[in-house]
């Protein structure tokens, strides 16, 4: 045993080499068995219970764990009629107080398998290339359980302090995690109190760099429908005399939205920049230059909204975005005779700054679509049920700053953490911060460029994945020697 390690500091190198052979022995293994689970989240599939693929992802999660050779891990896995299933588990902690809890939290529920992969690339079956594993919940995130175990392992391995250590895994986060109170609610009891709480279902940067995600917007939307006629008429008769739904949807969207800019105009929808936060966006845009654009599949001569890599940074982390992600309403082109058509519907997806209330943000939205329609046209906005608030993660405690700087030199050849918001949704994080009010917040994640979740071709990147393991592993350690010196 390494001398550091018999006063409870893990030796990194170890770590590193330890957490690198897992990923090769086991994790990987893992995650290509859960990739080809079509485990579509309830809200694109109303099936799921009767499929049983949300079922059989955590039954496989659950099986894995039970093998895992950690000292005193308990495994369950929470089922109930009509309720997404979840996992979860329990490791005590060595040489640190019983006290010190650290929640790990991540998904096994996925997006649809969508159009558009590529090069023999499928969402259902794993394609690994040496560097990136091809699949759907890859990345988004079936890779974070087996990587919070492992790097737990890690640290029991060499007998060094760890906390202790419990994981709740769901499979409803991408339908915006509806059960997950319930379960919580079930589970406060035997979780207890929490001082580190760590989400692996976020971002990154770059590969080059541990990165830490310190916001999270929010999420809200729903389905505008604008009808004009009740059947649709001959354009060359109708046309000039009854307006267009499509031109009344462009004339209430723009109530929202400007459409030079795409800066959306309810103050309502906005918040303030705190300050430290502008700092962190103008440090990672001098790490990342054009990186923060270059992550995109541009097509022909598009171009961003704006050269600057710090404006992108924060419209995608601390400004509001419309986009319309549905219509119904419009034939296919093929098909689509000179008709003025009766209606057209959308659906329309609003992402919020962190500071934004998300039910009082989607209210204004439908009091302004509503209001006054144009030509006296019937317009009506439906709001989506699902909707979470942003997050705003609280500020650092000195040995949470030095455990992550030092954990990022040691596994990213020297380079030092660094700090970025995300434009993603997390519902839960909020619910936590408001939970563990004391606690400590670590979220990140592995979808950095090329990653494209919820798109095709979403794909790990395996060595930033290991280099992030041994990053946690490194954290766990540090927390579990900070607190056990008060």
């Amino acid at each position: 045993m390494p001398e550091q390690a018999r006063a409870g500091v893990a030796e990194a190198g170890s770590v590193r080499e330890f957490c690198d052979a897992q990923w090769g022995a086991e994790v990987i293994p893992f995650v290509e068995r859960h990739i080809r689970v079509p485990a579509v989240s309830p809200a694109y599939d109303p099936d799921w219970e009767t499929r049983g693929h949300l079922d059989r992802a955590v039954g496989t999660a659950a099986a894995w764990l039970r093998e895992s050779p950690l000292p005193g891990l308990r495994v369950e896995v929470l089922r109930a009629p009509g309720r997404t299933p979840l996992v979860f588990f329990e490791v005590p902690g060595e040489g640190s107080s019983a006290q010190d809890t650290v929640l790990f939290y991540g998904h096994l529920d996925k997006q649809p398998e969508g159009e558009g992969w590529t090069g023999g690339r499928s969402a259902w079956e794993p394609v690994f290339d040496g560097t990136r594993l091809y699949g759907r919940g890859g990345a988004d995130d079936g890779y974070a359980l087996p990587a919070a175990v492992t790097a737990v392992r890690a640290l029991a391995e060499q007998g060094a302090a760890r906390p202790r250590c419990v994981g709740v895994f769901e499979a409803g986060e991408e339908s915006g995690s509806p059960d997950l109170g319930h379960w919580f609610s079930r589970l406060a009891p035997r979780i207890g109190e929490v001082g580190l709480v760590v989400c692996l279902d976020s971002g990154a940067g770059d590969h080059e760099r541990l990165w830490l995600v310190t916001s999270l917007r929010g999420a809200c939307g729903g389905t505008l429908d604008v009808r004009v006629l009740g059947d649709g008429a001959h354009s060359g008769d109708a046309g000039g005399v009854v307006p267009s739904s499509f031109r009344v949807l462009r004339q209430l969207l723009d109530r929202l939205e400007d459409g030079a800019t795409g800066v959306l105009r309810p103050d309502a929808l906005h918040c303030e920049v705190p300050a430290d936060r502008r700092v962190q966006a103008r440090e990672a845009a001098a790490l990342l230059g054009e990186q923060v654009q270059d992550r995109f599949d541009w097509h022909g001569g598009t171009s961003p909204v704006t050269s600057d890599p710090e404006e992108l940074l924060l419209n995608r982390a601390w400004r509001p975005s419309l986009e319309v992600t549905g219509a119904d309403g419009l034939p296919p082109v093929a098909s689509a005779g000179n008709v003025l058509r009766p209606h057209t519907r959308v659906k329309l997806s609003l992402r919020l700054p962190p500071a934004v209330d998300a039910a009082a943000a989607l209210a204004e939205v439908g009091r302004i679509l509503e209001a006054d329609p144009p030509y006296g046209s019937s317009v009506r906005f439906t709001p989506d049920r699902v909707l979470a608030d942003g997050w705003h993660a609280p500020a650092e405690q000195p040995w949470l700053r030095a455990a992550l700087s030092a954990a990022g030199r040691a596994c990213f050849d020297g380079a030092d953490v660094a700090r970025i918001g995300q434009g993603g949704t997390i519902p839960l994080m909020g619910k936590l911060t408001r939970q563990f009010p004391e606690a400590q917040f670590l979220a990140c994640g592995v979808l950095g460029p090329g990653a494209n979740a919820h798109g095709p071709n979403e794909s790990l990147h395996v060595p930033y994945a290991r280099r992030l393991t041994s990053s946690l592993s490194l954290v766990l350690n540090g927390y579990a020697l900070r607190a056990g010196h008060g």
